[in-house]
């Protein structure tokens, strides 16, 4: 009995604003593309059963678990992942807040949190705290207790970009 030859199929699409492509089997998840063929390692693996969220991604602009996706399915999409959210190196203004307020601890939720709060404010910039904690509760995380992390984007929201901070090719978007 041989072993069946497993079909190869190429995806392109767009990855933080860069076209890229990758050939896959079948059923490789989107996590495995972007992690292990495309090196951005910021998408980080939870439980790999879409309960958790640090695999988060924008999946032409609507939040998903990267895990549960197959690669194929984001062939002609948009991807945008942790990566993504900073600008010629300079940290986006909600990268920021997490730092700045503590909003990291171990680092495994912390991307798909930023991309939930990103998602979050994009479709609603100035959320009160159930929507905040509607917009994240996709996401677990086992180390803050959520509170800095609520505070990062609460601060995210409250707190205006100063120019001074940012690169001179950023553009301030509130």
């Amino acid at each position: 009995m041989s072993a069946a030859k497993i079909q190869l199929s190429e995806i392109r699409f767009k990855v933080n604003g860069v076209e890229r492509s990758a050939t896959v089997p079948p059923m490789k998840r989107l996590l495995d593309v972007l992690r292990e063929d495309l090196a951005l390692t910021g998408v980080k693996e939870g439980c790999g059963e879409g309960e958790c969220g640090s695999c988060s991604v924008l999946l032409d602009g609507v939040l998903v678990n990267s895990c549960l996706v197959p690669a194929l399915q984001a062939s002609g999409c948009e991807v945008l992942t942790v990566e993504g959210l900073a600008t010629n190196g300079a940290l986006a203004h909600i990268q920021r807040t997490f730092l700045e307020l503590g909003g990291t601890q171990c680092g495994i939720c912390t991307p798909g949190m930023m991309l939930a709060a990103e998602s979050l404010l994009r479709k609603n910039p100035h959320p009160d705290l159930d929507a905040i904690r509607e917009g994240l509760a996709g996401n677990l995380c086992r180390c803050t207790g959520y509170m800095r992390i609520i505070d990062a984007v609460k601060h995210a929201i409250e707190e205006p970009i100063l120019t001074a901070d940012l690169a001179p090719e950023e553009t301030v978007h509130k």
